[in-house]
């Protein structure tokens, strides 16, 4: 009995020194032995590559901007407080496992511009023939401006820098807006006794049924800069003066 309990003990022994010895583990093959720690594989796990932790896609895009036209015939004039707002809901199409992707989606389009001491008048006859024109307001208010509203869907090429989590780290992405016409108003604010009254006028006469843009954005994490140049104008041609919307302001993504 007491030799079994001698034999057990010994074993016993044996076993807690060899996986005291930093828990090393050896392969055998091609007549060499290959030996593991636990230090070294550990450090193997610390050196891998990290899970993507949020595989944000920019589900969510929001554009705040300053917006006026561009290449306006020296008879229109326009103030500087003009102003642009997007909205869209995207899907993200990463490329493979490269930090490229594709998106596209659909949102809303808003842009202002206030005219200078001028109105737009929508002529349906007359010497000048029906289109709608920008002249001086005889009675000029305390603004006036022109609203143009579109249903608008981006298309980006993306790129990032962390493919991790792109809420973080460098962004850019290069594309073009398709916009469908919804509708368009004005509005000039005048007073009237010392009274404030506003008058709107809602129409579709004359204007672009489609809006085509090339758009740019360049920013870290959830913030950028965007960018927005119509190929379009904003009148039908030859109902109109050649007015070229363009935007530039500030872009937060996420989800």
């Amino acid at each position: 009995m007491l030799k079994r309990v001698a034999l057990l003990s010994l074993l016993f022994i044996q076993s807690s020194l060899l996986f005291a010895q930093k828990g090393s583990v050896s392969v055998h093959g091609s007549g060499e032995d290959v030996k593991y720690s636990k230090d070294s594989t550990a450090s193997l796990y610390k050196n891998a590559t990290p899970a993507i932790i949020k595989p944000s896609r920019d589900f969510v895009m929001i554009q705040i901007g300053y917006n006026n036209w561009m290449n306006k015939p020296d008879s229109v004039k326009t103030k500087t407080l003009g102003y642009v707002f997007n909205a869209y809901l995207c899907y993200d199409f990463p490329i493979k496992k490269s930090n490229m992707s594709f998106a596209t989606g659909l949102g809303i389009n808003t842009s202002v511009v206030y005219l200078d001491k001028q109105m737009l008048v929508n002529n349906d006859t007359g010497a000048l023939g029906a289109a709608a024109r920008i002249i001086n307001d005889p009675t000029p208010g305390k603004r006036y401006k022109v609203n143009t509203t579109y249903l608008q869907a981006p298309f980006e090429l993306r790129y990032f820098s962390n493919m991790q989590n792109r809420n973080k780290g460098f962004k850019a992405a290069l594309g073009v807006t398709v916009g469908a016409f919804i509708g368009a108003h004005t509005k000039e604010l005048t007073s009237v006794g010392g009274t404030n009254i506003k008058y709107k006028e809602n129409t579709k006469r004359y204007y672009s049924p489609w809006n085509f843009a090339a758009t740019a954005r360049i920013g870290w994490g959830n913030l950028s800069i965007f960018g927005s140049y119509n190929i379009t104008n904003v009148f039908k041609e030859n109902n109109g003066p050649a007015l070229t919307p363009a935007s530039v302001g500030i872009c937060i993504t996420g989800l």
